[in-house]
């Protein structure tokens, strides 16, 4: 049986389930990216033309700009068109190394206080991999932490970055965890943490996991610290439900739950903000060395904008797009290298297409 990504991400989606019946166009920023960015991009698109979903697309390219003062921002035309439409579909995007801009992901995620980044892991069916039941869902602090950018040189040779917490930040992720939990009937929350070590900084983290904690005791609440985390998720991962944690360690731990599922090329990523923004992305990388070469694999991308539509309450759609790209999978007669076959992205993106056709109406 296919386990459904079924994810309730905000109270906003409770609101749009009303609608649910009553479908209307939605406008969706889509952002194709780098490398195979586009050609996933095109291929997560035409599958929703297929399955009729109610979306149109507004395309912007998203490059780094530096502004008066040295200060760098997305470009004023994409800013704009996610201010006001509120969802956005992400390609993977390049980041210099050591030199130039900032990352695009982080600027992206400070533009529009994109604070809780969600990670669905779940086992998918006739994909083998070392673990077969994994269905858990990391929730990581998304805007500060040692991602805050803060760092300088206090004399040649030694260089300081500073890991910023807050206590705001710190109470919603904290609550957006519980939340997310009650609301996909989750049964527990983990807060990871190293407030052994960091006592200040983790310790005020874990501080305000605790009082979530209290504010919502139908919820079991635990609270490990990382390095246990990393052991007991390589051991057993099916003794994990919702985790929760700073935003560094959610950036490794999310990796490794997706190498359990089979890597980020079939991992999908949503990223919710505080004004109503949110991004859905594919968070693998561009992976220059095919692009253009119609060897990409779409899922990950795919299955963020199942995702997307979820949130958006168009769970009909959703649900026809998945199936056909879990039955797909499972058939293992059209699958792209990555995912042990030998089939272009344009035939893979086909088959879900024709799967997608001739299933019943949403």
């Amino acid at each position: 049986t296919v386990i459904s990504l079924t994810l309730m991400l905000t109270p906003r989606l409770l609101a749009c389930s009303y609608y649910s019946n009553q479908i209307r166009m939605q406008t969706v920023t889509l952002i194709p990216g780098d490398g195979i960015g586009p050609e996933i991009s095109t291929a997560v698109m035409k599958i929703f033309e297929a399955a009729k979903a109610p979306i149109q697309w507004e395309e912007r390219n998203v490059t780094a700009i530096q502004a008066p003062g040295g200060k760098w921002i997305i470009p004023p035309d994409a800013k704009e068109s996610m201010n006001r439409n509120k969802i956005g579909l992400k390609g993977p995007l390049k980041t210099p190394i050591a030199a130039g801009h900032p990352s695009m992901n982080l600027l992206l995620r400070k533009t529009f206080d994109l604070y809780a980044n969600v990670r669905p892991c779940v086992s998918i069916e006739g994909y083998k991999t070392p673990y077969t039941n994994v269905d858990l869902v990391t929730i990581r602090e998304n805007t500060e932490g040692e991602y805050s950018g803060i760092e300088h040189v206090i004399v040649d040779g030694v260089v300081q970055s500073i890991k910023l917490i807050t206590e705001q930040a710190s109470q919603r992720i904290a609550e957006y965890a519980f939340e997310y939990a009650r609301n996909n009937k989750r049964a527990s929350v983990t807060a990871v943490h190293k407030a052994n070590i960091m006592r200040m900084s983790d310790g005020l983290f874990l501080r305000k996991c605790r009082e979530a904690a209290e504010k919502n005791k139908d919820v079991k609440f635990t609270e490990m610290y990382l390095d246990t985390v990393c052991l007991n998720m390589v051991q057993d991962p099916t003794q994990f439900d919702v985790l929760v944690m700073p935003n560094l360690y959610g950036d490794i731990l999310s990796d490794l739950c997706a190498g359990l599922i089979g890597g980020l090329g079939v991992t999908p990523s949503g990223n919710i903000g505080a004004n109503g923004v949110a991004i859905f992305e594919s968070v693998h990388g561009t992976a220059p060395d095919i692009a253009g070469k119609d060897m990409a694999n779409p899922t990950a991308l795919l299955l963020s904008a199942v995702m997307m539509l979820r949130h958006m309450g168009l769970h009909g759609h959703a649900k026809k797009i998945e199936t056909a790209c879990f039955d797909v999978i499972r058939d293992k007669k059209v699958l792209t290298k990555d995912l042990g076959g030998n089939s272009k992205c344009s035939e893979f993106t086909q088959e879900i297409c024709q799967r997608v056709q001739d299933s019943k109406d949403a």
